[in-house]
């Protein structure tokens, strides 16, 4: 190790208190400065935060946006998911190995770019999209490459770092909000949700919690005035309020607008429920793809500070202290999973917490925690604000309030929507410009698949639930090979803890697979629904037991699809006998012998 490195890493260390908790960010600012997290790097953070480097180096692999080994300068990441594959990113990757002088998944010669595809950047109606050194960049075209590509080359030679003052192409992310409801409709003025809760006692505020009967937006819908409430009661020396920015499912982009426009609102939120719970810390978990948010967020964090929003004795309120952190994720959707959430937050590989106990006993440092959704902490702000009844006045009985869907797809106007619960996916197909569709998928790919049989269908709670993801399919979209797209996100994302989600959902995409292309007889279709049966019943978190729904609802919703690509033959190995034979073919330098019928 150099003694510029070493004084490097003395540094990083310094800023972040040799705190093992922080370990995350030691090794995300190791990456930015150094390119990757080598060798010398683990040695010197395990030194520094008293650990042994296993537990170092166990962190860095686990994440897609750390890097053991050194790789381009330059770093691009295509959008790979269902929608830009429809938009056209094919094509554009296509142009960037040509310009670049190399494939997908590889390093150009003069180690001046990476290129490769990652998974959904949260910019599903701007598809295709790409990151660019963290960038965004949207709309992409073929005939934008030439000009990205001589952008970045003409900011950064070869053995500097890639330059911030590159001008690229398509860098403006458009507004996502198409149609404001209640939630977001007319003028707010931060602070004001806070000063009302700040006017009752702390289990005042979460009974008004109770009576708008908010549920979790996330997906599950768990009862918000519960969690609250059980968290406050559990003992512990601090008690911490999470909010759960780590916005992974393929085709959602909601909480990402809202970061973007609605700011104060998710922080008033979250501030509101350090309030009701008692607690001093909160902490914002940014999915890594958001990392160009950053700087924003902190403006606003800054902002609030100097208004008397955060800190101390908040709105003038005696002894009532309270301030947010953003920590900042590296590529792992199973993170969005509330207990590897905090365990990410603790600086360790995203892997889901065995349950009991439940992050409201023992969350972020074994100490009382809320883990909630961004749209769920804007909820929060404007009951507060505006009261229970107004919120339980919208939606059904089950579900009050206004959900925000992120559609995406095929139709004419992809974008966010702001619509009460209780609206019927045909209701929201002509809200979205879409006559045509013929399946929708509701929840992102853990949801459920819908046919035009079922269009009458209400979003709610108690009969179609979702996260916010809505992607939408017309005429001529192969729905078997978007299926098995799901199916392979699921392979990619496991974080491979148990057996059933790391074998089965490998199992599962080589049987949807064998269906795809035509060469599955009944009962390997029958095997495949059996076994995604199993994977949902026995994995051990929610990413294993949603990972077979996009086979379980597709075969649901569209049986003829798959009693169409029914082989015509009486079996058909997954693996033809001259493929399992290749490699002796190529060895010996001859094909096997035929047998005389």
């Amino acid at each position: 190790m150099s003694l510029s490195s070493a004084v490097a890493f003395d540094s990083i260390l310094e800023t972040f208190g040799s705190d093992r908790s922080r370990l995350m960010d030691i090794a995300l600012t190791v990456q930015r400065q150094f390119g990757h997290v080598g060798d010398d790097a683990i040695q010197a953070i395990a030194r520094g935060i008293g650990v042994h480097p296993v537990e170092v180096e166990e962190m860095v692999s686990f994440y897609a946006f750390l890097d053991r080994e050194k790789r381009g300068l330059n770093r691009i990441r295509l959008s790979k998911s269902p929608i830009s594959f429809m938009k056209g990113a094919r094509e554009v990757a296509t142009v960037f190995e040509t310009a670049l002088g190399v494939s997908l998944g590889e390093t150009s010669k003069d180690g001046a770019f990476t290129l490769e595809w990652t998974r959904d950047i949260g910019m599903a109606d701007q598809e295709p999209s790409a990151l660019v050194n963290g960038a965004v960049l949207t709309l992409l075209t073929p005939e934008d490459v030439p000009q990205i590509v001589a952008a970045l080359r003409q900011a950064a030679g070869v053995g500097e770092p890639p330059s911030e003052r590159a001008v690229l192409p398509k860098t403006s992310i458009r507004s996502s909000l198409v149609r404001p409801g209640p939630l977001l409709s007319g003028p707010y003025v931060p602070g004001a949700g806070i000063k009302a809760a700040l006017a009752l006692t702390p289990e005042n505020v979460i009974e008004e919690i109770s009576g708008a009967k908010l549920r979790g937006r996330g997906g599950a819908g768990f009862p918000t005035d519960l969690k609250w409430r059980l968290t406050r009661k559990a003992s512990g020396s601090e008690h911490y309020v999470l909010c759960n920015a780590d916005e992974g499912e393929p085709g959602t982009f909601k909480d990402r607008m809202l970061l973007c426009e609605f700011p104060d609102l998710v922080f008033d939120g979250m501030t509101i429920a350090g309030y009701a719970l008692g607690a001093k810390q909160g902490i914002v978990y940014l999915r890594g793809e958001y990392s160009w948010l950053w700087d924003r967020l902190q403006d606003v964090l800054k902002a609030r500070r100097d208004l008397g929003l955060l800190g101390a004795d908040i709105c003038g309120h005696a002894e009532f202290d309270f301030d947010i952190r953003i920590q900042l994720g590296a590529g792992a959707y199973i993170c969005g999973e509330e207990s590897a959430l905090i365990e990410s937050l603790e600086g360790k590989r995203g892997s889901p917490r065995d349950r009991p106990p439940y992050p409201t006993e023992h969350g972020y440092l074994r100490q009382p925690s809320v883990v909630n959704n961004v749209e769920t902490y804007v909820c929060a702000a404007r009951i507060l604000e505006k009261g229970a009844g107004w919120f339980a006045g919208y939606g059904t009985k089950e579900s009050t309030g206004a959900k925000l869907l992120s559609v995406s797809g095929d139709c004419a106007h992809p974008g966010v929507y702001e619509t009460p619960f209780g609206i019927t996916v045909n209701e929201l197909l002509d809200l979205v410009g879409a006559p045509d569709a013929v399946y929708v998928q509701i929840g992102g790919p853990s949801g459920k698949a819908i046919a035009p049989k079922d269009f009458g269908r209400r979003i709610a709670y108690e009969d179609l639930p979702t996260g916010g993801s809505i992607m939408i399919f017309g005429p001529g979209r192969d729905v078997l090979e978007i299926a098995l797209r799901f199916t392979e996100f699921f392979v990619d994302e496991s974080c491979g803890w148990c057996a059933p989600c790391r074998v089965g959902t490998t199992l599962l995409k080589q049987g949807m697979e064998k269906i795809v292309a035509g060469r599955a007889s009944l009962s390997d279709i029958q095997a495949t629904e059996a076994l995604a049966g199993t994977v949902a019943r026995m994995s051990r978190c929610g990413l294993g037991q949603s990972a077979p729904n996009p086979i379980l609802t597709t075969m649901m919703s569209f049986p003829e699809l798959y009693e169409a690509r029914l082989s015509p033959e009486a079996f058909t190995p997954l693996v033809t006998l001259h493929d399992a034979l290749r490699e002796a073919v190529e060895v010996q330098g001859r094909e096997p012998m035929r047998q005389e019928s």
